[in-house]
């Protein structure tokens, strides 16, 4: 609680609350008095019923029955993902509810494949030549926060929120070769070479589960659709990467920082 309070520390009329996804003896505090949940999945965390059942039930008893929750685009298709499972979950319990499902972040640029950005400047997945949508995050908290402040417009409904391109790897390689002037490579490898080398890097086996189907489930689907719900939403058009990664290069260009 207070590393969030000196996050946040700019914003003096913020509440705070402990809360521990699995730990659920933290529930019923954290909801007293609470009339609308933003729901995300932390990526650690892959057994649904075992969390997501109990939080949500301990939700729906401490009265609350507006729920956003941040999904994933083409959650709806997909039983595999545990979005999926989350989405059902919700219905299940009957909340009046909002899904968000924007497509892929930009920020795995910055988080997950950054170790492999500095340290060998490449980026290995097991995605192939298939594009995918890219959304800054900023701009998924801009469109959210605009669906919980009106949320009587938009309840039981869903919204896809993506950027304005599609690109492969290799191609969001040639962009990072040009802003860092130096060369970054990609490299598609399959599958099950990918998820057992993330559990050689000491990835736990259902996140290294996760980030493999994350990047190779999309070879078997169809090219991501564009929506313009952002720019409906909030007036504004969402971030290219070219706008992406100038504006973090920082992160991605001194290896001796890491």
């Amino acid at each position: 609680m207070e590393t969030a309070k000196k996050t946040f520390k700019d914003y003096p009329d913020l509440h705070y609350r402990q809360f521990d996804f699995q730990n659920a003896s933290s529930f019923s505090e954290a909801f007293d008095q609470i009339d609308i949940l933003f729901l995300l999945r932390p990526p650690n965390i892959s057994d649904i019923e075992k969390v997501f059942r109990p939080l949500l039930k301990s939700a729906k008893q401490s009265g609350i029955n507006k729920v956003v929750f941040l999904s994933v685009q083409g959650a709806e298709k997909s039983k595999v993902i545990p979005h999926n499972k989350i989405e059902r979950l919700i219905q299940e319990f009957q909340f009046n509810s909002i899904f968000v499902r924007p497509s892929y972040f930009m920020q795995n640029l910055t988080s997950t494949l950054l170790p492999e950005l500095i340290n060998k400047r490449s980026i290995t997945l097991p995605s192939g030549s298939v594009k995918f949508n890219w959304i800054d995050v900023k701009n998924i908290s801009e469109a959210t926060a605009n669906l919980i402040l009106r949320f009587d417009n938009y309840r039981d409904q869903s919204y896809e929120v993506t950027g304005k391109e599609n690109k492969n790897f290799g191609e969001v390689a040639r962009i990072f070769s040009s802003v860092l002037g130096e060369k970054i490579r990609f490299f598609s490898i399959n599958p099950i070479s990918f998820y057992f080398r993330k559990r050689r890097e000491g990835v736990q086996n259902a996140f290294a589960m996760v980030i493999t189907i994350l990047h190779f489930l999309p070879r078997l689907q169809a090219e991501p659709k564009i929506s313009d719900n952002y720019q409906k939403l909030t007036g504004k058009v969402p971030t290219t990467l070219q706008e992406f990664i100038e504006r973090e290069k920082d992160k991605l260009s001194q290896p001796d920082k890491m």
